[in-house]
């Protein structure tokens, strides 16, 4: 039997934390071994694992994986989380990339300098009710399913999930004009799987702040 997935990563979320979703709500165990120095993360690249220098990493099934979106696809894929044909694959990766320009923009937030954090968490809600959203709302509406693809958990429903609870930390009642996606939101939390990662206790990271920040900027130098 193969080992647990390991992850390679900073002790929060950035890029990472949409791996440990799709993990958890495939029901699959992973160990983390956490990037906290600089020199952690120059070991990584002087053993050379790291195939373009950066992270996230994962280890799984023989492999160093990297690239963000090639760990997601390869995860899909293997847990039946990716559609049954073409088709349906080309649906969850148009949503999928959504839902990633829409929580790279809060992922970048706690980043920006203050004096334009309020611009751009302004920016972040406007998009998210007029761009985003609306698309998934609509989405669901016309499926008539319970799910954007198919009618079974996919990778862009995990993903859509995980956008709606980091754009509700920026705006709590950010879902009040999507009632659709309010239901979807609640049928999803309730999947036993991604309950479990909800919980306190699990291995989902907190929200970026301050502190976090100042680490990263040191590790990886910017």
């Amino acid at each position: 039997m193969a080992g647990k997935p390991k992850l390679h990563y900073t002790k929060g979320r950035g890029k990472m934390e949409s791996i440990r979703w799709l993990l958890a709500a495939a029901g699959v165990e992973f160990e983390e071994e956490f990037i906290e120095t600089k020199d952690d993360l120059e070991k990584l690249r002087n053993d050379g694992v790291l195939m373009f220098q950066q992270v996230p990493m994962v280890e799984i099934d023989g492999m160093k994986m990297v690239q963000t979106r090639a760990i997601l696809s390869y995860i899909a894929g293997k847990y039946n989380l990716y559609g049954k044909d073409l088709k349906e694959r080309a649906w969850i990766d148009m949503y999928v990339e959504g839902t990633t320009d829409l929580m790279g923009m809060i992922m970048y937030l706690p980043f920006q300098p203050a004096d334009t954090k309020e611009k751009n968490l302004a920016l972040i809600i406007e998009r998210a009710t007029t761009r985003y959203f609306p698309v998934y709302e609509k989405a669901l509406k016309d499926h008539g399913q319970d799910y954007l693809v198919g009618n079974k958990l996919s990778w862009a429903d995990v993903h859509l999930l995980e956008a709606i609870l980091m754009a509700e930390e920026c705006k709590p009642d950010i879902l009040s004009a999507f009632p659709l996606l309010q239901a979807f939101k609640e049928r999803t939390s309730n999947i036993p799987t991604i309950k479990k990662f909800l919980q306190p206790g699990s291995q989902r990271k907190p929200p970026t702040d301050e502190k976090f920040v100042a680490i990263v900027r040191k590790i990886f130098n910017i």
